[in-house]
């Protein structure tokens, strides 16, 4: 396993309109059964489902709700991660739940509707908001909210920008208390189990990479990898937490066996060396050209300016509100090496 890197995460990647603001090197506030399983895997849902909320079985009892690639400043900005669910005979576990207590409800109904069985985990893959907003909807179903053992710490030094800048996104009147923590973590090195019943799921916590608080989930039975933002699909990867360290840590996600992989955002798929070879030539490209700026003395916001429209764009949606933050947060990660 990598070692940890000691970079902190920062917020840009979250601020609505990002490619209208330079990002400056020096903020960084913050920164991871006895019965057949089939059998019930398989029944018919239970009643029918209010909502058109899209939803994908890609494999027995594994659900993805596909996010929209959107920006953060767009109207639907609360519905752009991927949210996941996995049925076991006894109960469910979801992970993820939207940049919304509105978003978390319609993924509730959608469980609930696929299911008869408890929520008995939510588990949050890292602390942006778009994957973590919707927490609150599932409190009447009192799961273990289960995350990294640095997402606590990381959520406390959020609270106040979530609700300065999201507070639409929860219940009215918004609060502190609806952005919810794990009870439970998970450290670097020690994986957790969690039982559902005829299947588990092994909740992995990894040194600082796109953040510093990023979980992976797998599930045996269908070879399910959910890797959270560690793995972007499509959309421009954005870069919170340690060039270094994600590069290192999408090495050791390519010796993973698996049948599918659900990526943060982007298309769920089965060639999970396909999506790490275009994500790998892109924080090479990227590792590169600001290795190459400061080398030649080249102060950070010419590094934005010039590197900000590299090869890329074409290959990657969302680039122009991502590109300049990554290049900001790799110059100052890289600067003192």
């Amino acid at each position: 396993m990598p070692a940890a890197a000691s970079a902190p995460a920062t917020h840009e990647y979250l601020r609505p309109a990002a490619k209208k603001q330079h990002v400056s090197a020096a903020r960084t506030h913050w920164c991871v059964a006895g019965a057949s399983l089939a059998a019930i895997l398989l029944a018919p849902p239970l009643t029918a489902s209010p909502d058109a909320f899209e939803l994908h079985e890609i494999a027995a009892g594994v659900f993805v709700h596909p996010g929209k690639p959107l920006p953060l400043d767009a109207p639907g900005h609360d519905d752009i991660a991927n949210l996941s669910f996995v049925v076991g005979t006894q109960c469910v576990a979801v992970i993820d739940t939207g940049g919304s207590i509105r978003i978390g409800e319609a993924l509730r109904d959608a469980v609930k509707h696929r299911s008869a069985r408890p929520i008995c985990y939510v588990i949050d893959t890292h602390v942006h908001v778009d994957h973590l907003l919707g927490n609150a909807a599932f409190s009447p179903d009192q799961p273990q909210f289960v995350g990294h053992a640095g997402l606590p710490a990381a959520l406390e030094r959020s609270r106040a920008f979530f609700m300065e800048t999201y507070g639409a996104d929860l219940q009215d009147p918004p609060s502190a208390a609806q952005i919810i923590a794990p009870g439970r973590t998970v450290a670097v090195g020690v994986d957790v189990l969690l039982e559902l019943g005829g299947r588990h799921l092994t909740v992995r916590a990894w040194p600082t990479a796109h953040t510093d608080c990023d979980v992976t989930v797998y599930d045996s039975l269908s070879q399910t990898l959910f890797t959270g933002d560690l793995v972007f699909v499509q959309r421009t990867p954005a870069l919170d937490g340690s060039i270094l360290g994600w590069l290192k840590v999408l090495d050791a996600l390519a010796s993973s066996r698996v049948a599918h992989v659900v990526p943060g955002h982007g298309p769920a798929g089965a060639d999970l060396e396909r999506v790490l070879t275009a994500q790998r030539a892109y924080l090479d490209a990227l590792l590169a050209g600001v290795r190459r700026e400061i080398a030649q003395g080249r102060p950070l916001q010419e590094a934005i300016r010039d590197l900000s429209p590299a090869a890329g764009p074409e290959h990657w949606l969302l680039w122009d509100e991502t590109q300049p933050h990554n290049v900001a947060r790799a110059y100052q990660e890289l600067e003192w090496e």
